[in-house]
């Protein structure tokens, strides 16, 4: 079974500057595919490259199978993509939405009817189909942006940013939607300015930088790049951090006064976690919280790109 998206050396220049300089990425089929990287790396390149809206400049792109510079025409027919502003028409019902997006893609009245139906509930939406959209919620009104991507039941769907703008109740709506979708058979490629978002979704994760993958992998396994497990120790008096950081002692201590906070490597989970407790209490230094955590993908992030994700646009 061939791969859903094969990427290979592509590059595409704006003038003298590279958008993308050499780019390499593969998405298996009934695969969620997470892309990360900061804001001008060439994420927004490449999903318009892949979804046959660019033409690249050098290198080769197949989507479903089909070169997307050649078979551009039977790429579209063959995936969605779902954007970071709603394309659905406010004023009309979900159903009629629905059925104007499957008039636009030729399904005929009965047809498109019945796809909306359909769709509709899928997502949990099938007694709104009436209501106008501008009165559904954030979540309900991107999961009819999702089931208006799905019209022509794609075999590979891009998703850019769908949960920017969600409240943490309509962002789950929209991830439960997505697990359905890959449950299905659908190809997931998705760019997101959540790391947590890819975290739960992504099957793999690539980190682009530069115009090309600096990293990719699963997330625990880019979690591994990092190093392995951490304490964290968060005291009730800042004053104490210097005393404490020397209890904790070792390599790669972090230390953070605004959160009174301290980390350091734990190897040994429940080991280090039993000696820092004693440690602290022997020097009648008092801890507000301590926890033993894997690596997060911020911390990937930092590492790859030297920016962190909460202050760079992730998902560009």
């Amino acid at each position: 079974m061939t791969d859903a998206i094969v990427v290979e050396g592509v590059r595409k220049r704006y003038g003298d500057k590279h958008a993308l300089d050499g780019l390499d990425l593969t998405v298996g089929r009934g695969t969620v595919h997470g892309v990360l990287g900061p804001n001008g790396a060439g994420k927004t390149t490449a999903v318009r490259i892949m979804s046959t809206l660019l033409r690249h400049d050098e290198g080769r792109v197949e989507v479903a199978g089909l070169d997307v510079r050649e078979r551009a025409g039977e790429v579209r027919r063959r995936i969605g993509l779902l954007g970071q502003h709603a394309a659905v028409d406010e004023e009309l019902g979900g159903q009629q939405n629905l059925e104007m997006f499957g008039r636009l893609y030729h399904l005929g009245a009965r047809r498109a009817g019945a796809r909306a139906d359909e769709l509709l509930e899928r997502f949990g939406l099938a007694g709104t189909g009436r209501k106008a959209v501008r009165q559904y919620s954030g979540g309900m009104r991107r999961r009819l942006d999702l089931a208006a991507s799905l019209i022509t039941d794609p075999e590979v769907l891009f998703l850019d940013e769908p949960t920017t703008g969600l409240d943490p109740r309509g962002r789950a709506e929209v991830w439960e939607a997505v697990r359905s979708l890959v449950g299905g058979g659908t190809t997931v490629l998705l760019t997101t300015q959540y790391l947590e978002e890819a975290d739960q979704l992504a099957d793999r994760i690539s980190v682009i930088d530069h115009g090309r993958v600096a990293a990719e992998g699963t997330a625990d396994g880019l979690k591994a790049l990092v190093g392995g497990d951490r304490i964290d120790v968060t005291l009730r008096d800042a004053s104490r951090l210097g005393e404490a950081a020397v209890l904790l002692g070792g390599t790669d201590l972090r230390v953070d006064e605004d959160r009174r906070l301290l980390s350091a490597p734990a190897p040994d989970r429940m080991a280090t976690l039993t000696r820092t407790v004693r440690a602290l209490e022997e020097a009648g230094i008092e801890a507000e919280d301590i926890a033993v955590r894997r690596p997060t993908l911020d911390e990937v992030f930092l590492s790859l790109t030297g920016r962190s994700a909460d202050r760079t646009e992730v998902a560009a």
